[in-house]
């Protein structure tokens, strides 16, 4: 199975410049926990309700003025809609991490791969092996 039978179609990407009370309320309409951020056509960073809680609200920014360059996480992990979903499944527990952008051979946004999407189309040991890697405390 490919990536592109699995993933979210059609992912949600804003810019670094979008105010961050703006990101939270399309995480909160769309029922999302992350938000690709894009800039010149081009995947530049990623921002979590987490980055949200821990890099703006418990640092005490105002919210009001911040935007998602100022809490996004840079370094983007991505995954191909064309990789087998075992090596995507491989890659997100090497990674620790419980979701990634889906690109085509165009490097362009197509999707989301999540936890969520490996359960439902995934075979039962990649799920129990990926939620115990994404759930495994960090050191």
């Amino acid at each position: 199975m490919r990536v592109k039978e699995a993933m979210h179609t059609g992912a949600t990407w804003c810019t670094p410049d979008t105010p961050l009370v703006d990101v939270a309320r399309i995480m909160r309409d769309e029922d999302i926990g992350c938000l690709p951020i894009g800039e010149n056509d081009r995947l530049v960073g990623m921002v979590t309700d987490r980055d949200i809680a821990v890099r703006a609200v418990a640092e005490g920014k105002d919210c009001t003025t911040c935007t998602a360059g100022d809490v996004m996480s840079t370094g983007i992990l991505y995954v191909r809609e064309d990789d087998d979903l075992e090596e995507a499944v491989r890659f997100l527990e090497s990674k620790q991490i419980r979701r990634a952008p889906v690109i085509n051979a165009n490097k362009r946004l197509v999707g989301m791969l999540s936890v969520g999407d490996v359960s439902e189309v995934g075979t039962q040991e990649q799920k129990a092996e990926l939620v115990e890697a994404v759930t495994a405390h960090h050191a």
